[in-house]
């Protein structure tokens, strides 16, 4: 059950030791997935072959789905979770429309003219997990702000199944966004897979996705030592909820719940100013736990997370930007009033009636975040993620006139006077304006 710490006993090195998760301090993670990467690297196609067989237990004969396979798997999703699966669909659209840029050009200076365009990655690569549970809501999540930008080709890779297909849901996911092949790929391998390239997998320009602490040590290795991006480290699921004596414990319990069920590794963090919400939120999870049919996962991930006992709210928010979380709860009633203090956070739930469920699957934001305090520096994904923006400028006569001389101070200021010439050069011929 919850380990309970008061914020006052934590040293500066007690509390960054709290925060610390997935750190493969001994390297082994990154042992076995430089492994991997290696294998695909060298054997590409053999090696997904030969992991599908010892990680999903399965052989496979192809390593990937086509348009009409995976029309006929899509015919076994119920006509209730297709509904489901639209509406999210089309919330999730309507949010990532208007992230769609459109930027002003811009006068620096008389006759100097700058602006920026937006181009869209053309090769993306999109991780959709499977593993303990099968995630069709990723599949939107990443598909949909991938084809409003405009990405010219996307390549689509999840775990095959025990059957050596895909889930009725991912595959009626593949139809509402048009993509007409996935292949059956899973873990590191499927990572390295699109970084390098294999016979029949693509190498892509930029890998987004979240999965287990392999994908997310894959996806870290690879943006080093390939010429492939990633969009974030984004591993395995956590949540921080801060909540105050208006919170309600069976909600509080049901959302450090939601979190843990994803897997043994995922963390669920509760502060709170009040004692007695922490002691009913405890009896709530053991209530609800008891219930659940990961119970299993999810009473693991459960003994790896805490709750902390804070004087008041200011201290609960200093916690959680240096915790800097994945989803952030405030189960308070003054979520108006604290909610300028949250520096550090990947998705955050307002109030007592927004469960970061709602986040994961439908309100329409993006459920692929930073994990393992990455949101300190890191943003969620977007469209902004599947988009390089290009500066432009353009010069006229009066602009090199009115801009030339300084920009032949600064240069020789630095030393460097062939950049000096370039803009003299052009002076000289239009010294008669």
């Amino acid at each position: 059950m919850l380990k309970v710490y008061n914020f006052k006993d934590l040293t500066r090195k007690g509390i960054e030791e709290l925060c610390k998760r997935n750190s493969d301090s001994n390297q082994q993670v990154r042992s076995i997935v430089s492994d991997i990467i290696d294998e695909v690297k060298r054997i590409g196609d053999a090696a997904l072959h030969n992991y599908a067989e010892k990680f999903d237990g399965i052989v496979l004969k192809k390593l990937f789905l086509d348009k009409e396979e995976l029309k006929t798997i899509a015919q076994g999703a119920g006509e209730d979770e297709k509904k489901a699966i639209i509406i999210a669909y089309n919330n999730i659209r309507k949010f990532h429309e208007t992230q769609i840029p459109a930027e002003q050009k811009i006068e620096t200076t008389k006759g100097v003219v700058c602006w920026r365009e937006y181009r869209a990655i053309e090769k993306v690569g999109l991780y959709i997990p499977g593993g303990t549970a099968v995630l069709p809501s990723t599949f939107l999540m990443l598909g949909i702000p991938a084809i409003l930008a405009g990405c010219k080709e996307i390549i689509v890779c999840s775990p095959p199944q025990k059957d050596g297909k895909v889930n009725a849901y991912v595959a009626f996911c593949a139809e509402l966004l048009g993509i007409e092949r996935i292949y059956l790929a899973g873990g590191a391998q499927a990572i390295a897979a699109m970084a390098y390239g294999t016979d029949t997998i693509t190498k892509v320009d930029k890998i987004f996705g979240p999965g287990n602490q392999y994908v997310t040590k894959a996806k870290t290795i690879i943006q080093s030592e390939s010429q492939t991006a990633i969009d974030m480290p984004a591993g395995p699921s956590e949540v921080l909820i801060i909540a105050d004596e208006s919170a309600n414990p069976e909600y509080v319990a049901a959302d450090l719940l939601a979190q843990a069920e994803h897997g043994i590794d995922s963390q669920a963090v509760l502060l709170s100013n009040s004692q007695r919400i922490i002691d009913e939120t405890i009896l709530e999870i053991k209530i609800q736990l008891a219930l659940l049919p990961r119970a299993e996962i999810a009473s693991k991930a459960i003994a790896n997370s805490y709750a902390i006992y804070c004087a008041n709210l200011n201290e609960a928010m200093e916690y959680s930007n240096i915790y800097a979380p994945e989803h952030l709860i405030l189960a308070t009633d003054q979520w108006e009033e604290i909610s300028p203090e949250i520096i550090n956070a990947g998705s955050v739930f307002l109030g007592h009636l927004t469960p970061e469920s709602a986040g994961d699957y439908a309100s329409g934001t993006n459920h692929t975040l930073p994990t393992s305090s990455y949101a300190r520096a890191y943003s969620g994904v977007s469209l902004d993620s599947f988009i390089k923006k290009i500066t432009f400028q353009h010069i006229s006569k009066e602009g090199i006139k009115n801009l030339g001389p300084t920009v032949e101070i600064l240069a020789a200021l630095e030393g460097l006077q062939a950049h000096k010439n370039a803009v003299s050069v052009r002076l000289k011929n239009n010294q008669n304006l």
